[in-house]
């Protein structure tokens, strides 16, 4: 079977040496490029070439962004052209519409790379959903992240110190801002609500990033055996869901507290099957490659996978409430003291906790935040 990639970045340059050297049934027989960059025979920096070619059955989407990429999916499905994506942003913002697309057409759309890089999650969730309601998911979805706090702990090194060798490393991007606030985590953690939960997530959820974690948080936290993570979470219940992406302290004796540098560790939990854990890396040239060329595969092979989002439920924050952890020097209403510069606001929901610290942001812009397990 013949395929289009488009972009040969780090994601489309570990498909195409997959195929290449593992995958004999599978032709990469164009790459899109910007035209500056038409290295290989195979290139092109026209999209209606991809289009236009009969023989072409499956597009690889592995960009990143939302433009052009929203319009060269949505031009593949019409076209009844398989598309195979990476891009969680692309996905958690047009997901329903790529699903109603694919239906139309008769073309597939899957995802499986757009979550936890070579972690099989999306499949597995699929798989879970035959016989169960997903009742709750959760999960380090974010190794740029996971990579700062891990290394924080192990080095006792301060934030900035980390972060710039997370740069260095590769691990993080020049402007992080989508790692350290959350932005990646609410992509994935959308997708997987919409997934798990037979809905199209809302975008409008709770999102708190690390970027004001500090060493004192780490060793504040770590005096009661917890440590923190930045999760993304979704809970569904009698007709209804709520998802958040928040900091989350964790006791030190769990799996997810003990999850190192950049790899991920996702779980869902469903009513006979029970918990459901899944580690492994979550980025990554060839992890990542993998998991598309595994969905490229399963289009090849006839797979039924289509997205309805028939389920019917309501958002309703209510369904996720806890205890939050407040450092800051900002007053705090309705709260009781933690430890020395922290404070402890039970049972909020993750909204009303992200409003709370937004507030306490506005006072002191060094505030951080947590929930507690």
């Amino acid at each position: 079977m013949k395929i289009a990639i488009l972009g040969h970045g780090t994601v489309g340059r570990g498909v195409d040496q997959i195929i290449a050297e593992r995958v004999p049934s599978l032709e990469v027989a164009r790459i899109l490029e910007l035209p500056d960059r038409l290295t290989d025979p195979r290139m092109t920096a026209s999209y209606d070439d991809i289009l236009a070619d009969p023989a072409i059955e499956v597009v690889v989407e592995c960009m990143g962004g939302v433009e052009p990429a929203h319009t060269f999916i949505c031009q593949a499905l019409d076209a009844g052209k398989s598309v195979v994506t990476s891009n969680k942003a692309v996905v958690a913002a047009h997901f329903a519409e790529f699903a109603q697309k694919a239906e139309r057409s008769g073309a597939k759309l899957l995802i499986e790379a757009s979550v936890g890089g070579g972690i099989p999650w999306i499949a597995s969730i699929a798989k879970a959903r035959r016989i169960d309601d997903v009742q709750s998911f959760q999960g380090i979805m974010n190794g740029t992240t996971n990579y700062i706090v891990y290394s924080m702990l192990k080095d006792g090194s301060d934030f900035a110190e980390v972060l710039s060798k997370a740069q260095e490393m590769g691990y993080a991007e020049r402007d992080p801002s989508a790692d350290i606030d959350g932005i990646d985590v609410r992509n994935k953690t959308i997708i997987t609500a919409s997934v798990a939960f037979d809905v199209a997530c809302t975008q409008d959820l709770p999102v708190t990033g690390i970027r004001t974690l500090t060493k004192y948080d780490l060793d504040l936290f770590g005096s009661r055996g917890l440590t923190v993570k930045l999760l993304g979470r979704g809970v569904q219940r009698e007709g209804r869901y709520a998802v958040a992406v928040e900091p989350v302290a964790l006791p030190t004796t769990t799996l997810e507290a003990n999850v190192p540098t950049n790899f991920n560790l996702v779980t869902l939990v469903g009513q006979t099957i029970g918990e459901l854990k899944f580690y492994g890396q979550g980025a990554g040239s060839l992890p990542t490659g993998n998991a598309i060329v595994q969905d490229v595969l399963d289009v090849a092979e006839g797979r039924d996978m289509t997205y309805r989002f028939a389920a019917g439920l309501t958002y309703d924050p209510a369904l996720l409430t806890g205890d939050y952890v407040y450092r800051t020097k900002a007053r705090v209403g309705g709260s009781t003291f933690y430890e020395p510069g922290a404070c402890l606001v039970r049972g909020i929901t993750a909204a009303a906790a992200r409003e709370l610290f937004q507030r306490a942001l506005a006072e002191d812009p060094s505030s951080f935040m947590a929930a507690l397990v």
